[in-house]
Order: structure tokens, then C-alpha cells, then sequence
């Protein structure tokens, strides 16, 4: 049997988050982490990263930047990817940084996500950069 590659555009959503936790845990795994996929977003991690010298994060794997007021003081990484770019920022520290707490989804929904990156979420975002 022959398999060709995917192309992730034609995955649906379930797919795509299995694909990236895959592609994620690769990178992780250059820096010294393995990692448990967690089934039921425990503590608001999809899954944990655990590092050879004992350090655990909590991870919540997205699309995109996000933040959500039901992550705060949970001590949780958002990593996403961005074009072959994988970024790993601490929510509630990053969430400083950005001026989002006065927009309406974040008062009203309690979440806020980036559609895309500007120039000065990329300048902010550097120090998160984590790749292969």
C-alpha cells in the first residue's frame, strides 16, 4: 500500500488538533520533553510536557493566540503554531503584555483570540519561540 502525504487543510478539526499535538510533541522532544496527552482538559491542559530534569508544564494546545479568563492562575503554556513558527507562552504572563482586558469578547465572552499575527505580536512573541 502507498500513502501519501496529507495535506492538513483537508483535515477536520479533530484531525488537525491530533496533527499538531504530534507535530508539537516532536519539537518538545528536541528540548529534553516527552509528553502525556491529556483526555479531558484537565486543569485547562490538553496535555503535559515533562522534562528530563523533572519540570512539568501544562499545555493547551490552539489555533492561534488566545486567552481565556477560565486559564488564569492555572499556571498554563498556550502553545500554537503560525505558519512552520511553533510559539510556547505562558497565559497569564503574555496576557500582561497585550492590551485585551478592555475589549468586549474579553469582558463579555471571557476569551480573546488573534485571527492573526501583527508585527508587534511577532516582536512580543519572539522570547516564545520554539521550534525544531
Amino acid at each position: 500500500m502507498k500513502y501519501e502525504r496529507i495535506k492538513y487543510e483537508d483535515l477536520n478539526d479533530k484531525q488537525k488538533e491530533k496533527y499538531n499535538y504530534q507535530k508539537i510533541s516532536a519539537v518538545l522532544a528536541d528540548y529534553g520533553f516527552i509528553t502525556i496527552p491529556l483526555s479531558d482538559d484537565w486543569n485547562g491542559a490538553d496535555f503535559l510536557a515533562v522534562h528530563k530534569d523533572g519540570d512539568t508544564l501544562k499545555i493547551q494546545l490552539k489555533g492561534r493566540m488566545s486567552f481565556a479568563k477560565k486559564y488564569l492562575s492555572k499556571d498554563l503554556h498556550i502553545c500554537f503554531r503560525d505558519a512552520d513558527t511553533w510559539y510556547l507562552y505562558p497565559h497569564d504572563d503574555l496576557l500582561e503584555m497585550v492590551n485585551i482586558k478592555t475589549s468586549l469578547d474579553w469582558e463579555q465572552k471571557g476569551l480573546y483570540t488573534f485571527p492573526s499575527l501583527s508585527k508587534a505580536n511577532r516582536e512580543i512573541l519572539k522570547k516564545w519561540i520554539i521550534s525544531s
